[in-house]
């Protein structure tokens, strides 16, 4: 539960300032921003089923509330998350565990999908195996000039294939295999590079350059960004054909939107949109 610390009163729809604390995560909530801080450094950060479930949680609290701008994911210490908890995974545990460790995978990475709010990935150090997988499912992902991504599960026995379904959708073919065969690590530059990650900045300017794009995005409808966000994710297995005929669909829904007008008018009458984010 999110104890509110800080209410201001002048626009009660804006913002609670809120701060919740747990043994695997810090959650934060101000001016429409919520950070979900992975906060468990002695597994690495680890995406155990309890690190997994708390997350869905923290990303799903209260989507709905239209004063919720942006979702950022970052994690303390010097790994963003090694992936799953391979104790989790061994024989003893038996298959149905093994399952559901996957299948509550699954349910986190369409968490950040589904969202109605961009989700952010805020990376200062090294994601790896589901760690990389988390990161790349992000819709906007921003590092320092140290991380680095890396998909190791051959090394171990175990073939990243479910991290190589973000990192396969994020990076060309042959920089994916790269990383799914070798098990090699690829630096901040090499990421961004190759398209997984949006921006590289020295790590004295990883939060200036985050709040920077989120203020981008909070200039936007709230509900224009879910619209968009929601028809970019089902078009992009679509043939192009079959594309163009949503993006039609989509853009008359949009178009005929409160916001939508609300912003055909205010270029018309060359002054800033008032958004109702409905």
């Amino acid at each position: 539960m999110l104890s509110i610390i800080q209410r201001k009163t002048v626009r009660p729809l804006l913002i609670l300032s809120r701060y919740a604390h747990n043994q695997y995560l810090i959650t934060k909530e101000n001016n429409g921003t919520r950070e979900i801080i992975l906060n468990h450094e002695k597994t690495k950060n680890s995406l155990s089923l309890d690190m997994m479930n708390q997350l869905i949680n923290a990303i799903n609290l209260n989507k709905g509330d239209t004063a919720l701008r942006a979702i950022v994911l970052s994690a303390n210490g010097n790994v963003f998350s090694a992936g799953h908890n391979l104790k989790e995974l061994q024989m003893s545990s038996g298959i149905e565990q093994h399952k559901l460790v996957f299948s509550t995978a699954t349910e986190l990475m369409k968490s950040i999908i589904q969202s109605p709010v961009p989700v952010i990935a805020k990376v200062n150090g090294f994601a790896t195996a589901a760690g990389c997988q988390l990161v790349a499912t992000c819709d906007i992902i921003v590092c320092s000039e140290t991380s680095k991504f890396s998909t190791p599960g051959a090394n171990f026995g175990i073939f990243c294939s479910t991290p190589g379904i973000a990192v396969g959708r994020s990076v060309p073919k042959s920089r994916a295999m790269y990383m799914l065969l070798t098990g090699e690590p690829i630096s901040a530059r090499e990421a961004y590079e190759s398209g997984l990650v949006t921006r590289v900045v020295s790590a004295d300017k990883l939060d200036d350059e985050v709040n920077s794009i989120i203020e981008q995005i909070k200039r936007k409808s709230r509900s224009v960004i879910t619209l968009g966000k929601e028809f970019f994710y089902e078009q992009i297995d679509l043939s192009v054909l079959e594309a163009y005929k949503l993006g039609e669909e989509t853009m008359v829904r949009n178009i005929n939107s409160d916001d939508g007008q609300e912003g055909i008018k205010s270029f018309v009458e060359k002054r800033e949109a008032s958004w109702s984010h409905k």
